[in-house]
């Protein structure tokens, strides 16, 4: 077996490491090991996945008006979702000839222009046309990458909602608003990392919490407030006096209750159920190594992101599915084997550098194809005259590799250039994870647009809103509000929203103050509550009697007794962040 070797990136110049076990999955899948490090592969596959932005646009085929997720600049062809998915056209004809004059990713690039694609990545909607990336969802409006919905808006990441809005990454809920990273939850409001609780609101890592306010580090509780129990009578009375149907009030309390949070020390990772497993936010993962958001039933991975039922794969985001062997893929698997370098293609066994290719086999470098096998460039092969082709052409990626504006080289086993996605980096999830300005982009050559001026006028600014929701008339479902953020952010502002039906229906039920910001603001402040798909090796924090710092006193007496707990780890805590990191012994210890 070939050693760890130390590598540099060729895009950041950074060195990173390539253990001996990623270099046999390498020659399993018989790919080269990569030139980009962990983080740059995985900003460079984040260009390739638009999943907010959207535009108004005309089927090419039809010339039925729709929303899309290409812009008119990028001069896709795009068909209706539904006629894309009929038999009314030949995918095939787009097909061409490899010319072996020229760099595989010049022609892939060719390609990408001339085969027409589905205005959204939807699978099963009812009317929820305004979102992306969505299955099986119905009656939602701007939801995002999300699976089993009913009635959710203005969330990302979300499997069977119901009823709920302003969420990220959220698992069965229920009439929750404003939650992150929570699981089985049930009226609960403002709150991260909570699981099985209900009827709560601003809960910090908390277990079985119902009925309380203001808690963190808890489990198995009811009736608390800022993690001081009372009688139910008790809690009742105290409980009118916070007013968050009041814009002012519900700020007061929030900052409030974020400095009574940072009084406490958080466990280094969420790994539950998961066996030599890193990373964070797993759950139900066996021998899986910088993964983040999995969902269960994954096996011998790495790199992985929203990841579910995968087995043996590396480099992924929206991975899985009953997946095997996929390796650098965005939105790829679903009952899928041996895929390499592919965004939104699911169900297919053994294909490469495919772009919205479904149900097939044994392509390479295809784009919209569906039920086919043995094409190259969308063009159709035999088996023996595919088999023959392929390795002449990985042959000559090799010899003759694409070089973007930036220097950077693509030869085979590089993930698609940044420079021929069809979406410019800022219409991308790269903005959400990887924030750039347009300068800094633009050293790195990646694309960029220009949002230009939004089609609204606002007739309200977010300063001007009532304070309570109680004042709130039924006119303001009328209005265009200014986002308090004015368009100035690096958030993909929409300088404007509005207030829709149900939404106000559900301020009202549940005393909640009306949003100053648009939804692509506060789906931002929701993503900066969580850490990076990063991790550090770094020390317990626990000194003994309380934390290294002394800001924490431990509620009770740990294993390693007085002394300094000597537990190392892997989080996703960086060492410049305040919080108190404490092992997953040290932590239990404290949550209370």
């Amino acid at each position: 077996m070939t050693e760890r070797e130390k590598r540099q990136c060729q895009n950041c110049k950074k060195e990173f490491t390539v253990e001996s076990d990623d270099f046999a999955f390498y020659e399993k899948i018989r790919v080269p090991p990569p030139t980009f490090c962990p983080d740059c592969r995985m900003q460079r596959r984040f260009i390739w996945r638009n999943e907010r932005t959207l535009y108004k646009g005309k089927c090419a085929a039809t010339g039925k008006e729709f929303l899309t997720m290409f812009s008119p600049e990028s001069n896709m062809v795009v068909y209706d979702r539904d006629y894309w998915w009929s038999d009314k056209w030949d995918n095939l004809a787009s097909g061409r000839e490899y010319d072996f004059s020229k760099p595989f990713f010049e022609q892939y690039r060719d390609l990408l222009h001339r085969a027409p694609l589905p205005n959204l990545a939807n699978t099963n909607v009812t009317r929820s046309d305004y979102g992306n990336h969505n299955a099986d969802c119905k009656d939602c409006y701007l939801l995002y990458a999300s699976y089993m919905n009913e009635n959710v808006s203005f969330s990302s990441g979300i499997m069977e909602g119901k009823d709920s809005m302003d969420l990220y990454n959220v698992l069965k809920c229920e009439l929750c608003y404003d939650d992150t990273l929570c699981d089985n939850i049930n009226r609960v409001f403002f709150s991260f990392d909570a699981g099985e609780s209900m009827d709560s609101a601003f809960l910090r890592h908390c277990t079985n919490v119902n009925e309380s306010l203001g808690c963190v580090n808890l489990r198995n509780k009811r009736y608390h407030i800022f993690n001081k129990p009372y009688s139910k009578d008790e809690y009742q009375k105290e409980r009118v006096k916070y007013d968050f149907g009041s814009y002012k009030n519900l700020q007061a309390f929030k900052k409030e209750f974020d400095e009574f949070d940072r009084k406490f020390p958080r466990e280094f990772a969420s790994l539950i159920r998961s066996v030599d497993t890193t990373g964070d936010q797993v759950g139900d993962a066996k021998n899986c190594k910088f993964c983040f958001d999995g969902y269960g039933e994954t096996e011998d991975s790495k790199y992985a992101i929203h990841a579910q039922g995968l087995k043996d794969s590396y480099d992924g985001y929206g991975f899985g599915g009953i997946g095997e062997l996929l390796y650098e893929g965005v939105d790829s698997g679903i009952n899928a084997a041996r895929y390499k370098f592919t965004v939104y293609a699911h169900g297919n066994h053994d294909v490469e550098y495919a772009y919205c290719c479904h149900f097939s086999s044994h392509l390479f470098g295809c784009v919209g194809l569906r039920n086919r096998e043995y094409c190259i460039l969308n063009k159709q092969y035999s088996k023996e005259e595919y088999e023959a082709l392929v390795p002449k052409i990985v042959e000559h990626m090799n010899a003759m590799p694409y070089v973007d504006a930036a220097g950077r080289k693509y030869a085979y086993g590089e993930f698609f250039p940044c420079e021929i996605s069809p979406f410019a980096y800022n219409e991308t999830i790269a903005e959400e994870y990887f924030p750039l300005k347009k300068e800094e982009a633009a050293v790195q050559k990646y694309p960029w647009k220009e949002l230009g001026k939004k089609e609204h006028t606002v007739t309200v600014e977010a300063e001007n809103l009532p304070d309570h929701v109680k004042d709130v008339a039924d006119d303001i479902l009328k209005e265009v509000i200014g986002c308090a953020h004015k368009g100035e952010c690096t958030d993909q502002c929409t300088g404007a929203f509005k207030i829709i039906a149900d939404e106000l229906d559900f301020y009202r039920k549940f005393n909640l103050a009306l949003p100053r910001l648009c939804p692509n603001c506060r789906n931002a402040n929701r993503l900066k509550l969580r850490n990076p798909f990063k991790l550090w090796h770094r020390k317990c924090q626990c000194g003994g009697a309380k934390s290294e710092n002394g800001t924490y006193t431990n509620l009770s007496k740990h294993a390693h007794g007085e002394g300094h707990c000597p537990n190392e780890f892997e989080t996703s805590f960086s060492p410049e962040k305040p919080d108190i990191i404490y092992c997953a012994e040290c932590y239990q210890q404290e949550k209370v």
